[in-house]
Order: C-alpha cells, then structure tokens, then sequence
C-alpha cells in the first residue's frame, strides 16, 4: 500500500450510486473490483479492464458467486483493502403483503449478501492493517416513515451488521462506517411513490461517492461509524 493505492471491492457497481463511486475512486487512483450481474454494463460506463480495475460476473442470489469474486481479486491484486456494499433491490413489501420471498430477496441483499462479502474479505483487511467496509445503509435504516416494511427492517438490520463487523474489526485495525443518505437522486429514485421532493433537491450520488471516500481515507483514529446525510429537514436520531 506503500506505493499503490489500496484494492476497493464494489458491489452494485452498474448502479446510479454505485457507478458514482466507481468514478470517484478511478478518479483519485483506486485499484478497483467491481462486481455486477452483467459485466458489460460495467465495460459500457468504465470502458474495459485495466490493470488496476478488473469486472467480476456477481449474482447475490448464488451463495458461491461471492467466494468467485473475492478468490479472483485475491489472485489479480494480491490483497483487498476495502468493502464498499452498494448493491440494491426494488421489491416493495408493505406490513400488510403477504410475501415472504420478496422480504427473503431483501435479506438476502442487504444483510446476508454484505456479511458474506465481509466475511470472505476480513483476512485481507485485517492484513492491510486499516482495512475498510462501507455500507451504504440509508436513513431507512434509522427510522421508518412509510409503509415499505420489508426495507426499512432489513435496512435496519444492515445497519446492525455494519456495528458488528466494526465491533469485530477494531483491534484488528478495520472500521466499519454505515452511510445513511436520505434522498438521493437516481433513476430508481425519482420514480418513488413516496417521494415528496423534487428531483434537484435530492442529495446527488456524486456527494455520497465523495463521502465514500472520506471514510475509505479517514485514519484508523478518526473513524465514523455513521455517517447520516439529510436534504430534507428532519430530527437527528
């Protein structure tokens, strides 16, 4: 790490947040790992490999897409200095939807998925000696105000997660921060039913990248744990 910039994996990395931090992190010399249900998506947006950045095929859904990734990362860059979780999912289910597959593709995408990742990078963070995961967790996670259930509890549990690999990590020189944006303007956003804003009023995904990196270089001694992002008034939790 003395000469090259740290390795960064990145799930949800086709997304609208998700490319937003790829951009930042190219930008400012990250050795990069993108993961992606179609790595084409990733080719068409970052142009091809290089490298310093590699596109790994990843599907959340296939328990041993994850150890794929990482295994190829390790033997590409010969070390992993930070997670960053942006993978998303839009199903919508309300306290009154009888649909447990729609609440076990949430879990799965933003609990198990984000530990499976962590679980399988935790010996090359803790080797780098300030190694980092990132969450993007939203202030869905802190507090609930709508109906949409099934993303306000499991967000609530990543935001758990990301406590307990920060409680794990510590004396092992990893800090663990969950970003917590409200509103962020994506294309999946803007069409909200909830949405009570205007679009140009939402916090931009090049802010949150640029927050991703402030806790990706933070110093072992300067950590956050959360990170909470409003564009709309709200109280502080």
């Amino acid at each position: 790490m003395a000469n090259k910039k740290p390795v960064i994996l990145i799930s949800g990395s086709d997304g609208g947040i998700g490319s937003a931090i790829v951009a930042e992190l190219i930008e400012h010399g990250y050795r990069l790992s993108l993961g992606s249900m179609d790595p084409k998506l990733l080719v068409e947006k970052f142009g091809p490999e290089t490298s310093d950045r590699i596109y790994q095929p990843f599907n959340a859904f296939e328990r041993g897409s994850a150890e794929a990734w990482v295994g190829r990362t390790v033997e590409t860059f010969g070390q992993i200095d930070g997670l960053v979780n942006a993978i998303g999912f839009g199903v919508r289910v309300t306290i009154m939807d009888d649909n447990d597959e729609g609440l076990d593709k949430l879990f799965e995408i933003y609990v198990k998925t984000p530990l499976r990742l962590a679980r399988l990078c935790m010996p090359y963070l803790e080797a780098c000696g300030r190694g980092r995961v990132v969450n993007l967790v939203s202030l869905g996670g802190k507090r609930i105000r709508n109906v949409a259930v099934g993303y306000g509890v499991t967000k609530f549990a990543q935001l758990g997660l990301t406590h307990a690999i920060r409680t794990y990590g510590w004396d092992k020189g990893i800090r663990a921060t969950a970003l917590c944006p409200g509103w962020v303007k994506t294309s999946f956003s803007v069409k909200s039913p909830t949405l009570k804003i205007q679009p140009h009023e939402m916090t931009q995904p090049e802010t949150i990248a640029h927050l991703v990196r402030t806790a990706i270089e933070l110093p072992n001694n300067a950590a956050m744990a959360e990170m909470l992002v409003n564009c709309e008034f709200e109280d502080v939790f």
